[in-house]
């Protein structure tokens, strides 16, 4: 059984570019809700995923990386 290269990236294009145009059809309301039931899923199925990674979106939205880097010199 031969298959085409290329087929699943076109299946995969066709596929994101029906959901952008269903999207582009929706209404404020409808696009409301579907954010909410985005997020509702991610909370039920992937919340233990925030514990992982420091909690909710914007904990340390002012904390830079590597602030405490040095402050007791290097241990050799």
């Amino acid at each position: 059984m031969t298959t085409r290269p290329g087929l699943g990236k076109l299946l995969l294009l066709g596929a994101a570019a029906f959901g952008a145009y269903k999207y582009s059809k929706m209404t404020d309301q409808q696009k409301s809700d579907l954010k909410n039931k985005g997020k509702k899923f991610v909370d039920d199925n992937l919340g233990s995923l925030k514990n992982a990674f420091g909690g909710q979106r914007g904990e340390n939205a002012n904390s830079r990386g590597g602030e405490n880097f040095g402050q007791s010199g290097p241990q050799y």
